[in-house]
């Protein structure tokens, strides 16, 4: 009798030591999910802070837009496409005439917030495909991919034109700016993108010399090769 209470306490103390192990076991799995929402939970907010970051590095603080290098890197791919799908481009330098006349009479608030509204215009009516670019200050980027024919060309930038034109209320008060545009044309007016970017700010410097609005970089090198 005495050897088989022995036996019931051995098995009972084995129970007992096995219910102990298994609480231990799930106190133990309890902590490792735990651990394991916490260390989810911080990947996200690692991989969001490095979107965040990521588009901080390649977009404007000022205005939302990508910045020189973004534009850069898509003009880049855009030739790219343009030389294996014989496509045209066209790269637009945009001058903000009166934005600085803004900045000096009504002080740099007035003149960041014309900024982001212009900004908001191109945006809002650009294409998927097309990119606008703060180029700094007072400049604007704008590239076209394939709008065909010039003839195109020339109405978005009239489009573009309009657009920027139209008043701008801050502050209680009506501002308006126009824009001298430059119009570079791949690959007639250049056939990388530095070469297309300066045709375009030349063609734009001969914009602003004239009010004329919009100038092709091919007008500049006529008008040069006629003087």
């Amino acid at each position: 009798m005495q050897e088989c209470a022995d036996d019931l306490h051995a098995v009972t103390e084995t129970l007992a030591q096995g219910i102990d192990d298994l609480e231990q076991t799930e106190i133990a799995l309890t902590e490792s999910r735990e651990i394991l929402a916490d260390t989810q939970a911080a990947l996200v907010v690692s991989q969001e802070e490095e979107r965040n970051a990521r588009r901080r590095a390649l977009h404007d603080s000022k205005t939302g837009l990508p910045n020189r290098d973004l534009f850069d890197d898509r003009l880049s791919h855009a030739i790219s496409l343009a030389q294996r799908h014989d496509w045209t481009l066209a790269v637009m330098f945009l001058d903000l005439n009166g934005s600085k006349k803004i900045n000096d009479t009504h002080g740099h608030a007035a003149g960041d917030s014309v900024l982001r509204e212009v900004a908001r215009r191109l945006s809002l009516h650009s294409r998927d495909e097309d990119t606008v670019c703060r180029n700094g200050g007072d400049e604007v980027l704008y590239l076209l991919v394939n709008p065909q024919a010039k003839e195109n060309i020339e109405r978005i930038a009239g489009l573009v034109s309009a657009n920027i034109a139209k008043p701008i209320a801050v502050g209680g008060r009506q501002f308006v700016v126009n824009a001298s545009i430059g119009v570079a044309v791949y690959p007639l007016d250049g056939a990388t993108g530095d070469k297309l970017i300066k045709s375009a700010d030349t063609a734009m410097y001969r914009a602003k010399q004239h009010e004329s609005g919009c100038v092709f970089f091919d007008r500049v090198e006529k008008a040069s090769d006629s003087a």
